[in-house]
């Protein structure tokens, strides 16, 4: 048995892509996407044909309508091919407004139930902002189901826990970037590596103190860089890893050990915490990782967005 296989026998294995066409040799779950990951996804020759189809048949319509359509467009496509959910994400420009981001997740959901896509079959992808997790809240409370990315701190993924929402994607690689670079030529990777890495450590963390509790939100680790990342969290509730890393899975036949127990987290000792506003603010803004790569990946999102309206509008 390869580790990937090994793997899903452990976690439910997603494919972090816009790239459909890899999906199907990996046989995953579920899928995410992102603006980055669709940006990415359109400037190839085999899938420019969906952004110059869907400009055409919706010229004229608002530019973040367009825009919309085009996600769904690849999510469609994308659960043509597996049998779980897709993640959808919500423009990073509205990540400080919690009425237009719950419109905005309103109108891609409509448009995934016109193409005939279940409900049930998309999660709305929304940063870990204060006001995206209000947004989050209230749109569960319709039915509408939420992926809250851009989670780096224990703060954001408890403030998720009380909202109730389906699903946070942890990023393990984006804070393992930050520990790296902090430590300049004192890093020592073989040490901090497996177990031992920051990013790893952040998502156990989270997983221990939702299982202890009995939060039944789900945990994504996402955001890798290698697959010593990756199987060290064999166990966590799903893991979406890239095209290159699911194919180093595949191509490994190491042993393959769950590294991630709910059963032993409720056995832990853990403080239970609740936040209101300021509370969250204060916690988050303690943690220099946290805000530095949140606003980070804020504007990184946005980046593409941008880049993304622009190939609409020339298209």
């Amino acid at each position: 048995m390869n580790q990937l296989d090994a793997l899903k026998a452990l976690t439910t294995v997603v494919a972090d892509t816009g790239d459909f066409h890899q999906l199907a040799q990996f046989q995953p779950q579920d899928a995410t996407t992102n603006p980055s990951l669709i940006l990415k996804a359109v400037q190839k020759a085999e899938y420019a044909p969906l952004l110059t189809e869907t400009v055409q048949k919706f010229r004229g319509k608002p530019l973040d309508e367009v825009m919309d359509r085009l996600l769904v467009r690849f999510g469609a496509e994308i659960l043509s091919i597996i049998p779980g959910r897709v993640s959808t994400e919500v423009d990073a420009r509205l990540s400080f407004d919690t009425d237009a981001t719950v419109a905005r997740a309103q109108r891609i959901i409509a448009l995934y139930e016109a193409e005939g896509v279940h409900i049930d079959r998309v999660l709305i992808k929304i940063a870990s902002t204060w006001e995206g997790i209000q947004a989050a809240k209230a749109l569960e409370a319709q039915g509408i189901h939420t992926n809250l990315t851009l989670l780096f701190a224990q703060c954001q993924a408890i403030a998720c826990g009380q909202a109730q929402v389906q699903l946070i994607s942890p990023f393990v690689g984006r804070i393992y970037d930050w520990y790296k670079k902090q430590a300049g030529s004192n890093w020592d990777e073989a040490a901090m590596a497996g177990a031992n890495d920051p990013g790893v450590k952040s998502v156990k963390a989270i997983f221990d103190y939702y299982k202890h509790f009995g939060i039944t939100t789900e945990v994504m680790g996402a955001s890798f860089r290698n697959i010593g990342q990756v199987t060290a969290l064999a166990g966590c509730d799903l893991l979406t890893i890239s095209p290159e890393l699911l194919a180093q899975l595949a191509a490994a036949d190491a042993p393959l050990q769950p590294a991630l127990n709910a059963e032993a987290a409720k056995a832990l000792s853990l403080e239970h915490v609740q936040y209101d506003e300021a509370g969250f603010r204060f916690a988050l803004n303690e943690d220099a990782m946290a805000t530095e790569k949140l606003a980070e990946g804020i504007r990184a999102f946005v980046a593409d967005a941008i880049k993304l309206d622009k190939l609409l509008q020339s298209a």
